[in-house]
């Protein structure tokens, strides 16, 4: 499909230079657009394969610039409404994005799995539960491996377990997992989609290429979830942690219980795991349902679910220091996935929030503080639309503070033997960090050395 096409990568970031190895390994030559006029083209250059031919160009972008080139491979980051992207849609021009890309080239089944909040603890878990069944497995995308690194490494008899998230969903074109799943839909990037009803459609739109002999796992007890059980070619396997669904996958008297073709299948129980949390539940119902469906016995599914711990960064026990436990839930990066790490926690809750503004709302996150929440420490571009919020809704003991590190010295100021310091922002970390990882390993490392003094 790509013989003989001119190839515009756009963004020079970890998608571009991945998609433009992919294209160079599988022996196509490409050139990357980026806005930077002082982008180190050489250093790029020597990561790619041998043989490679790989141009640059850089600067302001020029529409004229699309009459060049055949089809566009955008990176997550730029937005399908952006002059780049537009001036190829509007020449009726093919656009993809790195997951398109990649399931170009992957061999396989794929189970895809996107939502608002719980994409990376529930696809490590189903990478998990694949790892203990099959041979060869990848688990890739949003999780933090490029599926575009290794698509060309997949065999006939792989499976990949891919983390997509809404920005990789609007490039998608002929995508078709054999299992997909929607786990959730909350306020989540309208300062990107704009609208509920757009953000919702685009998560939606992972099973598009479906058919009723695939499968997508979606979450009975969110609304907006259920409704798509009817909007979706797929088949429909819904999972459940309030509800006793006929047939699904739901806890039952704290089993997991796996419903389907007249059989009721018990996994595990909740008191057998090691995740905490009551969303975790949700989590692990989801992966259930994926795994079965992708055709792993339900002992090996049992076996992995119960050895499973938290993934790093979510609701992630660091270090008790001076008889005070630090939790790092830095992927608690909107508000739905805040609340979750608040109705976590057992003790006495020093919280640290902020970050960027993706224009969310936050009054349901003051409203699940239920009285846990000792101090509320605000930080970065949100703090005073928060700190306005929490006043509005009845808390208002709230710190405002300039950096990280003043946010992190007052934490341990304020906590007493018996508290926890929990950092679940209901933010991005753009502006003060690269990405949540960095915020948290941040965290992490405040924490362990606060160990030390």
């Amino acid at each position: 499909m790509l013989e003989n096409k001119k190839i515009l990568i756009g963004g020079a970031g970890v998608s571009g230079i991945g998609a433009a190895k992919l294209l160079g390994r599988a022996g196509y030559n490409a050139t990357i657009y980026d806005g930077n006029e002082k982008l180190n083209t050489e250093d790029i250059r020597k990561q790619m394969p041998e043989g490679m031919e790989l141009s640059f160009v850089l600067g302001d972008y020029e529409e004229s610039l699309a009459d060049r080139y055949d089809m566009l491979i955008l990176s997550p980051g730029i937005s399908v409404n952006s002059p780049l992207a537009r001036s190829f849609y509007d020449r009726k021009k093919t656009v993809w994005g790195e997951i398109e890309l990649a399931s170009c080239f992957a061999k396989g089944r794929i189970a895809a799995i996107t939502g608002t909040n719980g994409k990376t603890t529930t696809t490590a878990l189903v990478g998990e539960i694949f790892k203990n069944y099959y041979d060869s497995v990848f688990v890739v995308g949003n999780i933090g491996i490029p599926f575009t690194s290794v698509a060309l490494d997949t065999e006939e008899d792989s499976v990949i377990a891919a983390e997509i998230s809404s920005f990789q969903l609007e490039t998608t074109v002929d995508f078709h997992p054999a299992v997909s799943a929607v786990l959730n839909l909350t306020p989540d990037h309208l300062d990107r989609h704009g609208t509920m009803e757009v953000y919702g459609k685009t998560k939606l739109s992972i099973s598009k290429k479906q058919t009723k002999d695939d499968v997508i796992v979606l979450n009975y007890d969110d609304p907006a979830t259920r409704a798509m059980a009817d909007q979706t070619p797929a088949t429909p396997v819904l999972f459940s942690r309030q509800e006793d669904l006929p047939e699904g996958i739901l806890l039952k008297d704290n089993t997991f219980v796996i419903r389907a073709r007249g059989e009721e299948i018990p996994v595990c129980t909740t008191e057998e795991i090691r995740l905490l949390g009551s969303h975790n539940h949700e989590n692990i119902l989801a992966a259930i349902g994926i795994s079965y469906y992708m055709g792993v016995p339900v002992e090996r599914i049992r076996q992995a679910v119960m050895n499973f711990r938290a993934v790093e960064h979510r609701i992630e026990y660091v270090d008790t220091v001076d008889g005070v436990d630090y939790y790092n839930d830095s992927k608690g990066t909107n508000p739905d996935a805040a609340i979750k790490g608040i109705q976590a926690m057992v003790k006495p809750t020093i919280l640290l929030g902020g970050g960027y503004d993706k224009k969310a709302e936050y009054g349901e996150w003051i409203d699940s503080f239920d009285g846990k929440v000792k101090y509320l420490i605000l930080m970065g571009a949100t703090a005073r639309a928060i700190g306005e919020t929490a006043k509005a809704h009845g808390f208002d003991h709230i710190i405002y503070v300039d950096t990280f590190e003043e946010a992190m010295e007052t934490a341990r100021g304020k906590a007493v033997p018996g508290d926890a310091v929990l950092l679940s922002p209901a933010c991005a970390s753009w502006g003060m960090f690269k990405n949540y990882e960095v915020r948290g390993q941040v965290f992490k490392d405040i924490v362990h050395s606060f160990g030390k003094a």
